[in-house]
């Protein structure tokens, strides 16, 4: 599947381009593409080589983690809903601990620290997989949760809606919170149905109403601050909640024993040769969606949106938004990139800029991940990872859609 959408993004951008070259006079199309390859394949090395020191640091910290036995504890908590929708996973595999600490970064939108624990998870999962190639069913589930993930505390958003001149930054807070609500539930209900699982059991249905209480009881929190107060409030709570991890699990290696700096370098190594492991996966994938947006491709598809919404005589006020919508799936910085432009262009308290920060906040960047997760353990036949995980970027999207509507149209 991956290959078949890596040539896609390549053929695509090529007839695009040939018609705008051949009909349209464009005669600057091909020099963009190639400044796009060139740019972006610089672009990709410097991301991993960026990332060599967070992937040190984070795996370090999660070797202390693991022998210190903190993480072993961290999981008994969820280790009944994962040998549910995992089932391949043996109890208390490391792996539990790396997926719960992944799970938990994404949730306080602590993205630097999420990465690599994610790779570290799908490394540990990797070493459950019979066939290394091809992705295991709980490779997949993790890596849909992941791309879907609730994030409680999108404070970068608020951040640029602020800068950008929002009276109210934080008023896409709760819609933010709905909308990835959505895409979670979305891609775990598109893995389940492709891999059987059953989400009707008491324990996965107690976590599952126990997860709803929980944002339900943050929303009610959140809503009720005032808006400097909310900002404040959401960043020490992140990283108070990580750092006081940290320490737990240095405490954890001092009353054990364990030598809490050996364990870190340990890791750290690893984390290295993991960040050289990453490069001509991200340089492939990054590559092939810079082509495809400089071709103009991107654009072409935001015109039929708008042509077809118009058929149906339906509002497009969300069209204004629906490029932050389509880039979110293939790269978190272009997405980013249209939020902000289409905020500039519109007004950041605009119905586009709002709705474009929502869509922002509502998934994460489903082929960024699987290149990532995926080039670092060596899988070649990702199965129905990518359909899954489009299918909850769609249920965010749609989500982020129907939420804007209600609160800002």
């Amino acid at each position: 599947m991956l290959n078949i959408i890596w040539i896609f993004f390549f053929i695509a951008a090529f007839f695009t381009a040939l018609f705008k070259l051949l009909f349209l006079g464009d005669q600057q199309v091909f020099a963009q593409i190639m400044a796009a390859m060139f740019s972006l394949s610089k672009s990709a090395f410097e991301i991993s080589i960026g990332l060599t020191g967070v992937l040190a640091l984070w795996l370090g910290i999660m070797r202390i983690g693991e022998r210190s036995g903190f993480i072993q504890l961290l999981t008994q908590g969820l280790t009944p809903l994962f040998s549910r929708l995992m089932p391949d996973i043996p109890n208390g595999h490391p792996a539990l601990g790396a997926i719960v600490m992944n799970i938990s970064a994404n949730a306080l939108g602590l993205d630097n620290a999420a990465t690599p624990m994610g790779i570290k998870a799908m490394k540990e999962l990797q070493s459950l997989n019979p066939h290394p190639e091809t992705a295991s069913n709980a490779q997949i589930l993790f890596l849909v949760i992941n791309t879907s993930g609730v994030t409680l505390f999108p404070v970068t958003i608020f951040t640029y809606r602020a800068q950008l001149g929002a009276v109210n930054p934080t008023d896409v807070f709760i819609p933010i919170l709905l909308a990835t609500y959505i895409s979670t539930l979305g891609g775990l209900l598109a893995v389940a149905f492709v891999q059987k699982i059953n989400l009707l059991d008491k324990v996965v249905l107690a976590y599952l109403g126990g997860l709803t209480l929980l944002v339900g009881g943050i929303i009610s929190y959140f809503s009720s601050l005032p808006q400097q107060q909310m900002l404040e409030q959401s960043a020490l709570i992140s990283n108070v909640i990580l750092y006081t991890l940290v320490v737990a699990f240095i405490f954890g290696a001092i009353y054990k024993g364990i030598n809490a700096y050996e364990a870190f370098i340990d890791g750290a190594k690893e984390g290295f040769q993991t960040a050289i492991t990453i490069i001509p996966y991200l340089v492939a994938m990054l590559v092939a969606i810079g082509v495809f947006r400089a071709s103009g491709a991107l654009d072409l598809l935001a015109d039929l949106a708008r042509y077809l919404t118009s058929l149906f005589m339906i509002d497009d006020r969300f069209i204004d938004a629906l490029p932050t919508a389509l880039m979110k799936p293939f790269s978190g910085s272009g997405a980013r990139a249209m939020m902000i432009d289409t905020m500039k262009t519109m007004g950041a308290d605009s119905f586009a800029g709002r709705l474009s920060s929502i869509v922002q906040g509502s998934t994460e960047t489903t082929f960024y991940v699987l290149a990532i997760y995926f080039g670092a353990v060596g899988i070649k036949n990702i199965r129905h990872a990518a359909a899954c995980g489009i299918i909850a970027d769609f249920a965010g999207i749609l989500a982020a859609i129907f939420v804007a509507y209600w609160f800002f149209g």
